[in-house]
Formats: structure tokens, sequence, C-alpha cells
């Protein structure tokens, strides 16, 4: 039994969707909605969401009804409210991994979607005093080279990663899925409508692509 008492009630941006969120763990955010509406999930995919939170992501997978839903989060409270999340919306077959995913074995799958911390710890001065939100928001557990190289090992070859980040990463995006046999196939910036400079990317990567990336239409926010 889960005392949600003091939990959020909220809806995911661009479904009907309902789901709880705890006052101090990382909220869905815009972030989290652009890619919840950029990942396309087929029925036959095997989709595995790494630092899956709330399980938001898991439940914008499931509008497609997905042969198998699967998070995967090192913080054991979140992997709680994942699982009564996706129990809320009768997904009682997905399976929630308490795991780092460095440490992680598990048979491939043909779909990851993910929403990593952005921050790289040695750059940013101050860490959130939160735990949650500095494991949500920082580099702490694992850096992008090594999480994309965990990725490319739980695909399958011609599996599809999504994922967003920090616009100004795109060059050790690229570089560090090339390394792990990745290719990014599709791309898409997303700016905020105040600002000039793209805040962030969305990729589509296969494992063992062919070299071709579609640069898509960016995505002007309004948030205001």
């Amino acid at each position: 039994f889960m005392d949600i008492s003091n939990y959020t009630y909220d809806f995911l941006p661009g479904t009907d969707i309902y789901y709880y969120q705890h006052p101090q763990m990382f909220h869905v955010n815009t972030d989290t909605a652009l890619l919840g509406n950029f990942m396309t999930i087929r029925k036959k995919d095997v989709v595995m969401d790494i630092g899956c939170n709330n399980g938001a992501l898991l439940l914008y997978a499931m509008r497609y009804e997905p042969k198998q839903l699967i998070g995967v989060e090192i913080n054991e409270d979140a992997c709680a409210l994942a699982r009564y999340n996706l129990d809320h919306h009768q997904q009682f077959d997905a399976q929630i991994i308490h795991a780092n995913i460095l440490d992680l074995t598990h048979p491939p799958v043909s779909c990851i979607v993910c929403n990593p911390p952005y921050f790289q710890v040695a750059n940013e001065k101050n860490l959130n005093d939160n735990a949650y939100l500095s494991s949500a928001r920082h580099e702490m557990h694992l850096d992008l080279q090594s999480l994309l190289h965990k990725i490319s090992s739980l695909l399958h070859d011609k599996g599809r990663l999504y994922m967003i980040h920090r616009a100004d990463r795109i060059i050790d995006l690229a570089l560090f899925c090339r390394e792990a046999h990745m290719e990014i196939k599709k791309l898409q910036f997303v700016y905020d409508a105040d600002k000039d400079d793209a805040k962030s990317v969305l990729i589509e990567a296969m494992k063992q692509g062919r070299p071709h990336c579609q640069i898509l239409t960016p995505i002007v926010v309004d948030r205001t």
C-alpha cells in the first residue's frame, strides 16, 4: 500500500492520461512531454525506459500497446511510484527494475527511451540538496558516453533509441552514438520562443543503422 495523500494527480501533456507525482521527486516537465510525443512506438516493441522516475514515459508508450513495458530506475521510491502509476492504468505486466543501469543484465530489447541527467557534475557549481533532483539532473551515477554504450548493449540490431538532451551536447551525442555502433536517424532541435539558441535536441538513433540523418522542423516552445 502506498500513501499518496500528499501526491499530486496530474495529466501527461498531449494525452488524457493522469498519474501521480511525488512532491519532492523530479516532476514531468516540457522535456518529458516533448520526448513522449516524439518517440515512435510499435505494437511489437519491447520498450525499456532508462531512469523511468515515476513511469511517465512508459505511460506515453502505453498508448501504442507495445508488447512489453520495462522501467529501470536507481531510486527505490521512484520505482514504487512507477509501479503504482502503471498499475493505476492496468499495466500489471509492466516490469520495473530497481538497478543502476550500468549493472543491469537483460535480454536485448527493440526500443529504449531515455530522458537522462543533463549536467556534468564537474561543470555544475551547486548540486541540488534534494537527492531525488540531483540524481535526475546531474550525471552523478553515469556519464553520457557510458550511458550510450550501455544502451547499445541492451538493444537488438536495428533497435531504436529515443532521447532528449541539451542541444549544446549534440556533438557528444553524435560521437558517442557512433562509438557505440548507433547512428542518429532523426534529429529535432527545440527552441524557447524568447531565445535565439536551441535549448534541447530530440534524437532517434538506430543500432547498426546506416549513416543518414533526417533533420526535422524545429519545435518552438512558448513557456509564457
